[in-house]
């Protein structure tokens, strides 16, 4: 039999209440989350500006799954070891803000981090080229980033499919695993159309922080993604 493929949800919490993040990422943990995302935008590669080193240390304590932080800014090697610092376990970052990529995955990993690209819904898959050997996770976006709530952009699943083709032949070559991650307007009602593509972790943000049990709990939304995913 073939083996079973691990899906992650990572609920991020962009769309968090800020007043209360402790209990919403202990929530979301004991409704069965694998991951929590963490979505830093600086108001320079992207319009608008959330959160840094300093929440994430703070969170931190709080959970104790990893912390999946996605990267939308320039430069980013100088913010690499404070989020390492602050106790990330993946670090992912847009290609056309770093300098050197191959420099960039290479310090993340030093950092003791799991590393990917982050591809925007137009950004070309040529990136992944010549630098498969130090990828541990590949991030599509779904929707343009900057921003929570957007509609998911049908045109990503076939690009999951191309990058889903990719990841394959390069573990049938003898390469080591690689998560492939879909960020924007993931929700029930489509995660088992986008986990059929071929992602197999998931960040959904105002799916499950806008749909909080009567008792302030989340194992309500995150059942019915795990139904959907079961079916796929």
């Amino acid at each position: 039999m073939p083996t079973p493929i691990a899906r992650r949800i990572a609920p991020s919490i962009l769309s968090a209440d800020f007043a209360r993040l402790g209990d919403e990422v202990r929530a979301v943990e004991a409704a069965g989350a694998d991951l929590i995302h963490f979505d830093v935008m600086d108001n320079h590669y992207v319009p608008n500006l959330t959160i840094g080193p300093l929440v994430c240390e703070a969170i931190r304590p709080h959970v104790k799954i990893p912390i999946d932080v996605h990267l939308m800014v320039k430069p980013v090697d100088r913010i690499v070891p404070d989020f390492a610092k602050a106790g990330a376990n993946i670090i992912t970052f847009h290609p056309e803000a770093s300098d050197h990529v191959d420099r960039t995955l290479a310090l993340i990993r030093d950092h003791g981090c799991k590393a990917g690209l982050v591809f925007n819904p137009a950004t070309p898959l040529a990136w992944l080229d010549h630098v498969m050997d130090k990828l541990d996770i590949v991030l599509l976006m779904s929707v343009n980033p900057g921003f929570g709530g957007q509609k998911f952009i049908a045109s990503t699943l076939p690009k999951l499919r191309e990058v889903r083709a990719r990841i394959d032949a390069w573990r049938a070559g003898g390469g080591r695993e690689i998560w492939l991650e879909v960020d924007g307007g993931v929700k029930a009602d489509n995660i088992a159309e986008v986990a059929a593509a071929g992602a197999d972790t998931f960040v959904a943000g105002s799916a499950v922080f806008g749909a909080r049990d009567p008792d302030g709990g989340y194992r309500g939304v995150m059942g019915r993604m795990r139904q959907a995913l079961a079916a796929v």
